[in-house]
């Protein structure tokens, strides 16, 4: 079950609007809890405190905390003074995501002109049937006002996640809240070495410091970046850690495949020394998989091997290769061909950084979502059929984003050396990994992923193996979210060749990995070498 959303903050800071229209737009129950005790007291708020007094509907509101704390999937709308006991604040916190809602004492008054049940506001002389508030009446209100928020300020500022509302719509503090309360999710993966978390946190990049602290307390750490992405997201990243008292170490590589080379791990290992990183430091990766598998290498290798860190900066690295441990460099002859299995420590997973990702970047990333969805998730793939325009920010993709992930964890928990059912995470790169080789690597890897795993649902049709429809519905997925579904102009043998220089070979016969259906995907090397050729030269350019 999905966690709470609890929405608070003074009142009339809109609580009660935006809980009802984020639970409509996410199909959730809607609860007010000042409304909701009212009902069950059979008389309105105002009656309560006159009649019972403030202690008596405190216990109401803690009670009712408590009830509501431990069911899931609501929209949570609080009394203005509800989440000021620390004790409430704690256990909604423990069942949900916490928001709230601000706005100016001037902009509060004007709000509440007409409100008549706010009875801790206490304006004693205010005429029930006049509006607006007297003038006598207004001043009252308005420093009353100002120091109920005075005595709240601090209990507040507690709250995760805080939302100003002046100058916005109903409609964009609701999208607001739904942003960031779908960005919140913490997935466990099962290793060899024990389990690790992705976080996966709208704005976690900032907050790599806490988790890092949470995680443990390294004597140096040590970032890892390129010189592209470093002037983006660096001073972000570095600036949580110093928050959290780190003394970063700063390295920084090129940018591109092709140097994800031995040379470029050793001028790693260069700075790593130069930096003082000892055997209790930390390796953090933060990029695309280039980074992500050129500083796992190096923390698997460095002192013979330090904790790593992912912090994937790409959508394609997101869902890829930060997760299940498996990190190299490229051979002249071959991607990936000297490497090592390194499970993470723990990742960290923000989508907010998407925001600066080029297009093609982004559509990389989804080839390997799409991939996900046809070897593990036919309603994922399903639902790319039927929502092609993603792009953050977006709970919709940060739900996508977990579910393509959540494929993977399956997975490599059930296999995490790469000895039986893993390789179906290979669909399409026996073929895209000989195109990104002819390429010299100026083809990206998603888009040699998508137009392999084109060439691999033609073979599986021309095989028997599945029906017709299956790779044109693939083919037309791809090219829905801009990826090319054409086999690049390189000679067939020249392709044939590269292929057989896979690592992932069976001595000499090479493994491919077909669809049969969605959801299921075979692993098999009876497939004849006319047989590929022939499909690849039907999709070649």
């Amino acid at each position: 079950m999905a966690a709470n959303i609890v929405i608070t903050g003074f009142m009339g800071t809109g609580k009660s609007s935006v809980g009802q229209l984020v639970a409509q737009r996410l199909g959730r129950a809607f609860v007010d809890m000042d409304l909701l005790i009212e009902e069950r007291e059979g008389r309105a708020i105002s009656e309560i405190f006159a009649t019972k007094g403030e202690g008596y509907f405190r216990a109401l509101e803690r009670d009712l905390c408590r009830e509501l704390a431990a069911q899931s999937d609501l929209v949570i709308a609080t009394g203005g003074g509800a989440l000021i006991d620390p004790a409430n604040q704690e256990v909604m916190g423990r069942s949900g995501v916490l928001f709230c809602l601000r706005c100016s004492p001037e902009e509060i008054l004007r709000r509440l002109a007409l409100a008549e049940d706010r009875p801790l506001l206490d304006v004693e002389d205010r005429l029930h049937q006049c509006r607006p508030v007297p003038a006598r009446g207004r001043h009252r209100r308005r420093q009353r006002i100002k120091a109920l928020l005075a005595q709240r300020r601090e209990a507040y500022a507690q709250i995760p996640h805080q939302i100003e509302t002046m100058g916005k719509t109903i409609e964009q503090i609701a999208e607001e809240v739904i942003r960031l309360a779908g960005a919140t999710r913490r997935i466990a993966v099962r290793a060899p070495t024990g389990q690790y978390d992705i976080h996966l946190t709208w704005g976690g990049l900032a907050r790599i410091g806490e988790v890092l602290s949470e995680w443990g307390q390294p004597s140096r750490v040590a970032v890892v970046s390129n010189s592209t992405l470093w002037p983006i997201h660096g001073p972000t990243a570095e600036s949580g850690l110093r928050a959290a008292g780190f003394n970063p170490i700063i390295c920084l590589v090129p940018d591109g495949e092709a140097y994800k080379r031995l040379d470029t791990v050793c001028q790693l290992y260069d700075q790593f020394i130069d930096g003082g990183l000892d055997r209790s430091g930390v390796v953090i990766a933060l990029g695309g998989g280039v980074v992500g598998d050129m500083a796992g290498f190096a923390a698997a290798t460095y002192m013979r091997g330090l904790p790593l860190v992912q912090v994937p900066s790409t959508l394609l690295a997101m869902i890829d290769s930060s997760v299940g441990g498996k990190v190299a460099v490229d051979h002249a002859r071959g991607k990936n061909l000297i490497g090592a299995f390194k499970q993470p420590a723990f990742v960290v997973v923000d989508p907010a950084v998407l925001d600066t990702l080029p297009d093609e970047e982004m559509r990389s990333g989804w080839a390997e979502i799409i991939k996900h969805g046809i070897v593990g998730d036919p309603a994922l793939f399903e639902r790319l059929e039927d929502r092609r325009e993603l792009r953050p920010p977006s709970v919709t993709l940060t739900e996508i984003i977990a579910a393509a992930i959540r494929v993977k964890v399956d997975v490599v928990e059930e296999d995490p050396y790469e000895q039986g059912r893993r390789r179906v995470l290979n669909l399409g790169h026996t073929f895209a990994h000989a195109f990104e080789v002819l390429s010299d690597y100026q083809l990206r890897h998603g888009h040699a992923v998508a137009i392999g795993m084109v060439v691999a649902a033609r073979v599986a049709e021309v095989t028997g193996l599945c029906q017709p429809e299956l790779p044109r519905r693939i083919a037309a997925l791809l090219r829905a979210f801009g990826l090319p579904i054409q086999v690049p102009p390189f000679r067939l043998e020249a392709i044939w060749q590269a292929m057989a220089l896979d690592k992932k070979k069976l001595g000499s016969r090479l493994r491919f990995v077909l669809p049969c259906a969605l959801g299921d995907v075979i692993v098999t090397e009876e497939v004849a070498q006319e047989v590929v050729l022939m499909v690849l030269g039907k999709l070649s350019n």
